[in-house]
């Protein structure tokens, strides 16, 4: 029972035939092409070698009528080059853009599914290395799958052809093909396993080394990099993730490359270049039952074949098996399933409702330690609430939360009476407008990333924007392409503009609940003060819960929480809990103390 359970694995055979149908459905003329193309590869040369000299060579030793090698040697040459021309044409008009269609195709599934992932899977470093895995290795599956099967493919077509000429002329050379193949074929597996277990320790080597491209050619990290003396340790670092990915490369190409020596010396030297020739130099020599022509026909015949049948199972299964494990992991990140189900109800965006958390508690997957035990709280409709407490009290998670980002390990959170998990998941986050701690900026236009959306009404833009402050002069408006990478021209916004635009988001979402984490950490006080008023003002038909660090933002917070190691430790107005004389205002205090000294 407990091996059935174990064996989640899918075999080659179905591997190969999954990615083949998702290539199939991306671009059939792709696939198809590869077939042809397979054969075009394969099959003329080899019949050419068998059929056409054993005719060349009959009709010399004959003696008669000796034109028709001409004849002959004109139709090879005619076969050879029209197959040379239309895999000419349908590589250079064909393969490259329908390859293209076919990388994008499979790249817009993978990235479908990542998008429906829960944020658990980015916890699990294993399975993060198979995402992370998967998509490096989506182009490489496509390139390298299509010559395997085109190759494939044609040599079998070629070996089944010539297999049916060479049985008519002495069918025991088959035999001494196919016995050392047969013999050294397990070396395959094992190949193919240790090229895939290669490829999955570059993977988390490779990892290592591309943040080292990410520091030196992103602007995020270059005052950093030259205002200090990190450089050498960076470089140290990099020579450490070099070697390792030497190291390992020469770990496994060292096995690797003795097994394939091994397989070459049996399939290759005893079988086609010591055995073959024997048999035959007998039946020339002491049976005398071939003739000039069948004897050259069988040898090339029975090389075609070895070759084929060689690709078929030793070199090309052990490509097979090293594709095939990449692939299931492909396959496995496509079918992987998600913790964060749709209930069967769905959410209303219309009017806030009282938010209820009972007895909520949470631990992240891996972790012995809750980072939430037993919270309870209630926000009542259009209330503004603030949640502090030092780094690490909770207070990011239980927004999590409430976005069903993550879902409660124990206890319950409602609203208007109605658990979260019981409606649809995407209803219930439509409720929400969030602002992140760790906010992106999209490329794409200000107003693409104000609305997140690419219709969007250019009016209220511009009123959220100047609600959270945004006042940088644009050339086009909310037309402007911000970041990069699809405009050379793109504006560039600076830590507090990027924020500002993140907030407007905030605005411009028409919708009951917002959730701002550090709406206001970039910006100057000035700008904060501005912000917190414009919050409160365009917010007012709204339920607000914010977190911040600076508790001059929470003083016109309704309610503040104050969190500490998962819990709640106190709650109530500012100058209620100014007058408990608490944690909350010996934060506070501390605070001020700072500004009137800097003052």
């Amino acid at each position: 029972m407990n091996k059935k359970k174990e064996k989640t694995e899918h075999s080659l055979i179905s591997n190969m035939l999954f990615f083949i149908k998702l290539m199939f459905k991306a671009s059939p003329l792709l696939v198809i092409g590869e077939f042809v193309w397979g054969i075009l590869a394969n099959v003329p040369n080899s019949l050419i070698g068998v059929i056409g000299v054993k005719y060349i060579i009959d009709v010399m030793t004959s003696g008669e009528r000796l034109n028709r090698i001409f004849w002959a040697i004109g139709v090879i040459a005619l076969v050879i080059i029209l197959s040379r021309l239309l895999s000419w044409l349908f590589r250079e008009f064909m393969w490259n853009v329908e390859k293209e269609k076919c990388y994008y195709a499979l790249n817009k599934t993978l990235y479908e599914k990542a998008k429906s992932l829960d944020l658990e899977s980015y916890d699990n470093p294993e399975f993060y290395n198979s995402f992370i895995l998967t998509i490096e290795s989506s182009s490489d599956n496509i390139q390298t799958l299509l010559g395997l099967v085109r190759n494939y493919f044609g040599n079998a077509v070629s070996l089944i052809t010539i297999s049916g000429v060479l049985l008519t002329i002495d069918p025991l050379c088959l035999v001494i093909v196919l016995l050392p193949i047969a013999i050294f074929m397990p070396l395959s597996k094992v190949i193919g396993n240790l090229q895939t277990q290669r490829q999955i320790e570059n993977t988390k080597y490779h990892r290592r080394s591309d943040y080292f491209q990410r520091i030196f050619y992103l602007q995020d990290y270059a005052k950093e990099v030259r205002m200090n003396n990190i450089h050498p340790l960076l470089i140290d670092r990099y020579n450490d993730a070099a070697d390792d990915v030497i190291n390992n490369q020469d770990k496994y190409w060292t096995k690797i490359s003795r097994l394939y020596c091994v397989q070459e010396i049996g399939v290759q030297i005893i079988g086609s270049m010591l055995a073959l020739p024997l048999y035959l130099g007998y039946l020339v020599m002491v049976k005398k039952s071939v003739s000039a022509g069948d004897f050259v026909a069988t040898f090339n015949g029975a090389y075609s074949i070895a070759m084929s049948v060689n690709f078929l199972t030793v070199w090309a299964i052990a490509r097979f098996e090293e594709r095939a494990k990449i692939i299931e992991k492909f396959r496995g990140f496509l079918k992987a399933d998600h913790k964060i189900k749709d209930g069967e109800d769905v959410a209303v965006c219309g009017e806030p409702k009282t938010i209820e958390l009972k007895n909520v508690s949470f631990t992240y997957p891996g972790n012995d330690k809750p980072t939430l035990k037993n919270i309870n709280l209630i926000i009542h409709p259009k209330e503004k609430i603030a949640l502090v407490g030092y780094n690490g009290a909770g207070k990011t998670t239980l927004t999590n939360l409430l976005l069903r980002l993550y879902d409660v390990t124990e206890g319950q959170i409602l609203i208007d009476g109605e658990d979260i998990r019981s409606v649809n998941v995407q209803s219930h986050r439509n409720r929400f407008s969030a602002v992140f701690q760790d906010f992106q900026i999209f490329s794409a236009s200000l107003g693409e990333n104000v609305a997140l959306d690419v219709d969007y009404d250019k009016g209220r833009v511009l009123s959220s924007l100047s609600h959270s402050g945004f006042d940088k002069k644009l050339k086009n408006s909310t037309e402007t392409e911000l970041l990069r990478e699809f405009d050379d021209n793109g504006a560039m916004l600076s830590g507090g503009e990027s924020q500002k635009v993140a907030v407007a988001r905030t605005f411009y979402k028409n919708c009951p609940y917002a959730i701002l984490d550090e709406p206001s950490a970039n910006l100057d006080p000035v700008a904060e003060h501005n912000l917190n008023q414009a919050m409160i003002e365009a917010s007012d038909d709204k339920t607000v819960i914010f977190i911040s660090h600076r508790l001059s933002t929470t003083v016109n917070a309704d309610k503040i929480y104050v969190m500490e190691n998962g819990e709640i430790i106190e709650q109530g107005s500012h100058e209620e809990l100014m007058n408990q004389g608490g944690t909350y205002a010996y934060m506070f205090n501390l605070q001020a103390d700072k500004y009137c000294t800097e003052g």
